[in-house]
Order: structure tokens, then sequence, then C-alpha cells
């Protein structure tokens, strides 16, 4: 009788904030490898558009309106998903909302959504994550960071805040699962400015238009970097963008000298020349696809001054590569010494 391999089964991953920016392009990057995708969010247009671009991308898609602060219905959307699905192999967690604003100007129910959302929103999707993985003794979570989970920079005390809390919560996990040789790992990815549709859509108080402080990344490349993380959750964290591995390199080295650059620079930066339009929707509260049900997609407004590689990020995933091009180098000087002494 002839044996027959089972088929693997498509990968299982559920994208939190799924509808837009990183979380849309994470689960289109997801799909471009056959994954069954579930799509996590609030909004029912960017449910709608995020699913067709995963069907489309090739994967499987599962529409679940959930409001991430909400521990009772991310249980649920769990729950769903291994009974549509089938067991969680990846949970990446995306979702989250912000208040543009000097920290005096944000109310504080405001502040505390920014917080529910942000952080307690990550903290909700790895329980019941864990919850599922854990008796499986495997599986990855992937937590979607910020160079703003170490440098905190004005205008955003909220965001801010909150990244430095799901950055506490991610060391202290990791050392638990390490503790409990658990072939369950998480993982964190520390993201630059992103060209997102967030700049259209958090809640802001300032007077222009808000901008990601430049250089500017394509969420394509924040999913990409995310996908392989999934793929190799033993790494503490990953670092994405070259102004990324900059700002922590100098925060760790002079924070103090950052922080008055910042305070010169920060206010400018974070805003283009062009006055906020009154009408621009605020997410906060409620889904920022409104009664109009507008998908906002994956991009932001700042194509043209955005770019779709990182070489750094190239080189943190090819570290292997670089190693042994520099003992090349090095083996090559040491024998051109060696020649010239002869």
């Amino acid at each position: 009788m002839k044996s027959h391999d089972t088929p693997a089964r498509p990968q299982t991953v559920v994208v939190t904030g799924a509808t837009g920016g990183i979380g849309r392009a994470t689960a289109v990057e997801f799909a471009s490898r056959g994954a069954s995708v579930a799509l996590l969010a609030r909004g029912e247009a960017g449910l709608h558009g995020a699913a067709e671009d995963v069907r489309n991308a090739g994967g499987v898609a599962l529409e679940i309106a959930t409001d991430t602060a909400d521990p009772q219905q991310v249980e649920a959307a769990a729950d769903r998903v291994e009974q549509e699905l089938g067991p969680i192999d990846v949970w990446v967690n995306v979702a989250f909302t912000s208040v543009f604003s000097r920290f005096t100007d944000i109310e504080p129910d405001e502040f505390k959504r920014v917080t529910d959302v942000n952080y307690l929103g990550f903290v909700n999707g790895t329980r019941s994550a864990l919850k599922r993985m854990l008796p499986r003794d495997r599986g990855a979570i992937v937590q979607v960071g910020s160079t703003l989970a170490y440098r905190g920079i004005p205008l955003q005390s909220a965001y801010c805040g909150s990244k430095h809390a799901i950055q506490g919560f991610h060391e202290s996990l990791r050392c638990e699962l390490l503790h409990d040789r658990s072939n369950v790992h998480v993982t964190m990815v520390q993201m630059p400015a992103v060209n997102t549709p967030q700049f259209s859509w958090v809640l802001s108080k300032l007077p222009n238009q808000a901008q990601p402080v430049p250089p500017i990344y394509q969420p394509e490349v924040a999913a990409s970097a995310v996908v392989y993380a999934a793929d190799h959750p033993r790494r503490r964290e990953y670092w994405v963008g070259g102004s990324t591995m900059g700002t922590l390199v100098a925060n760790a080295v002079a924070p103090g000298v950052l922080d008055r650059y910042l305070a010169r620079t920060g206010f400018k930066s974070q805003q283009t020349q062009d006055r906020r339009s009154p009408d621009q929707p605020a997410n906060l509260f409620d889904p920022a696809d409104g009664p109009q049900g507008h998908d906002f997609g994956a991009h932001g407004i700042f194509d043209d001054r955005s770019t779709s590689r990182s070489f750094q990020l190239w080189g943190s995933q090819h570290h292997g590569v670089l190693g042994g091009a520099a003992a090349a180098v090095a083996l090559a000087g040491a024998a051109a010494a060696w020649a010239r002494r002869r």
C-alpha cells in the first residue's frame, strides 16, 4: 500500500488592528503565504476591505469585530478563531489609538482609553493566545512596538506611556516563558515612523496636520519585519529602520541631550505646514470609518515621502551573512599584513 503524507494545514494567524497600516499590511503578508488570517478590529468597512485584500493575496480571511480593550470580546474572538480556522499558531498585537496633544490638554478619559487599547489590549490578546498555546506547547506572539517604547517624545505622552508599558510587560513575560522552558515564544518589533492612516484619524489637538517624523517607511516594510519575527520568535526584539537604531543608541548614550533636541524640534517635526481639517475623524472611542463606511486601507497620505526598503532591517535578519563577510574581510586583512611582514 502506498503511504501518503498528511498535507500541512494552513498557518492560523490572528492580527489585531488589522484594518489599517501595519496590521493590514501584516495580514496581507501572511495571506501571501497561504495563511488563514483572523482580522480583529472595530470598523466594519475596514474589516471588509482587509478581508478582501487577504483573499486576493491567497489567504483565508475571518472578520471579527472586536474592541481589544475588552478582554471578554478578545476571548470570544479567540474561541471563534479556533472553531473556524483551527489552532492559533501566531498572534500579532497591533491595535492602537492615540492623541496628538500636549499632556495638559488630554482629558483623563482620553488618556485612559489610549492606555486601555494600546497596553491592556496587548495584555488581553496575549492572555487569550497563551491560554491556547501553552497547553499545546507551541506558538508565537509578536508585540508590535515602536521606537517610542524606549524614547518618549513630545505631543505623544499617552502613546509613549503605553508603549513603554508594553515593553516592560514583554520583558517580564519573556523571562517567565524562558524559566518554564516553554516552546511558546514572545518577541517584540520596534517600529520607526510608518506611513499609516493613523495621521488621518487619530484624535489630534494640534493646529496643523499631524505627520510621522522622517524618515518614513511604508507599512509593507514593517509587515515584512513582523512576519520574519513570527518565523524567528526566539530573539528578544527586532529593530526596524536606521532611524530606530540611531534613536535608541543615542537615547542609551546621551538621553539628556536627546531630551533637549526633541524639545527644540519635536513640535515642528510632527506637523506639516497645512492646517488640520476640522472634519478629520477620530477613532479614540469609535471606529474611524464611521457611518459612511470609509475604508482607509494600509497606506497613509505620505506615499510620496516614504521608502519601501530598510537596509538596517535586512542586516538584522542576516547576521550570519554579515558576520561571515566581516570574518572574510578580517581574514583577508590579516593575510595581507602577514604578507607585508614576510
